[in-house]
């Protein structure tokens, strides 16, 4: 079986740590470079929780998209449940990759996954990385279009849909910004924390804008310029692209639970980690996804219970 030295560099050619942003640090974090991978584990976060069942299984690297050192640290003790995850981590002769926003960027990757199984056609990056080694655009997001129109209702239902069939099922649910019954077809979406992209989303045109965490001052001053550039527009002047062709204000918001929506690529890395290690090596580790909802959130309440 490869070590995993081995599988690390089949790991950061699929998503290349290039492709990080600059804050973000993403790769090997925890690991022996020199001990055999049999099995592969993948997840969104790496919270005790999924570290005791990655130990519990018999995994030799346990692959997340979220980093466990989010931001700086200064100690990874005994005193903060990080140096304790790293502990067990190496007690147990598990390593830890992070694919973050490498992974978002990567071809097959974050955004990838969720544009195709949303149904896009067409599908660019939003925020395109030049890399002329890469085989496929490459970039943060995704911008395509559906084959045919639809309500904003009835993409709404799809993006839930293939969230909870595809990511995970949480308690949060999504919110939708918008009219129900206007029809949409070109879609930005950007799996995570994309309210610092609008203007972005903006210049594409997009009928339609699927992320998370979005807030409610952001994504409120966004739809109100939308709404005065349509009403300038109605008056013959023109004001950026707040109305589409069909008088509708642009863009519309749907809003998805962070986590659920960033794991929809683990479909594509089951399929392409273990073929592209066994490419490179010779042999193929067992690899399995744990869909363990990592979302924080435990209840939504959406109506008083009389």
């Amino acid at each position: 079986m490869p070590n995993l030295k081995q599988v690390i560099d089949v790991l950061e050619t699929l998503y290349p740590l290039r492709y990080a942003e600059e804050w973000d640090e993403p790769g090997l974090i925890v690991g022996d470079l020199n001990h055999e991978v049999n099995r592969i584990v993948f997840a969104a976060d790496p919270t005790s929780a999924i570290v005791d069942k990655a130990v519990a299984t018999g995994a030799d690297l346990l692959v997340t998209h979220h980093p466990l050192f989010f931001r700086s640290v200064h100690e990874a003790s005994g005193l903060g449940f990080r140096g304790d995850i790293v502990r067990r981590l190496y007690q147990h002769g598990c390593g830890l990759w992070v694919g973050h926003t490498n992974a978002d960027a990567a071809y097959r990757g974050v955004g990838q996954a969720a544009a195709d199984y949303f149904g896009l056609v067409g599908s660019q990056p939003l925020v395109p990385i030049e890399d002329t080694a890469a085989a496929h655009p490459v970039g943060l997001g995704r911008v395509g279009r559906l084959p045919e129109p639809i309500t904003l209702k009835d993409f709404a239902q799809r993006v839930f849909d293939e969230v909870s069939d595809h990511g995970m099922v949480t308690a949060l649910g999504i919110q939708m910004c918008g009219d129900p019954e206007a029809l949409v077809r070109r879609i930005a979406i950007l799996p995570g924390s994309g309210d610092s992209l609008f203007n972005e989303v903006r210049a594409t045109g997009a009928d339609v804008y699927v992320t998370s965490d979005l807030r409610h001052h952001p994504v409120t001053d966004a739809i109100e310029q939308a709404r005065y550039e349509a009403r300038m527009r109605g008056q013959g002047i023109a004001l950026g692209q707040g109305e589409s062709g069909d008088g509708h204000v642009r863009p519309y918001f749907i809003n998805t639970p962070h986590a659920a929506i960033e794991s929809m690529w683990f479909n594509y890395a089951l399929e392409d980690v273990p073929v592209a290690v066994e490419r490179a090596t010779g042999s193929r580790p067992e690899v399995e996804w744990f869909r363990d909802t990592t979302d924080p959130w435990t209840l939504s309440i959406t109506s008083r219970q009389d």
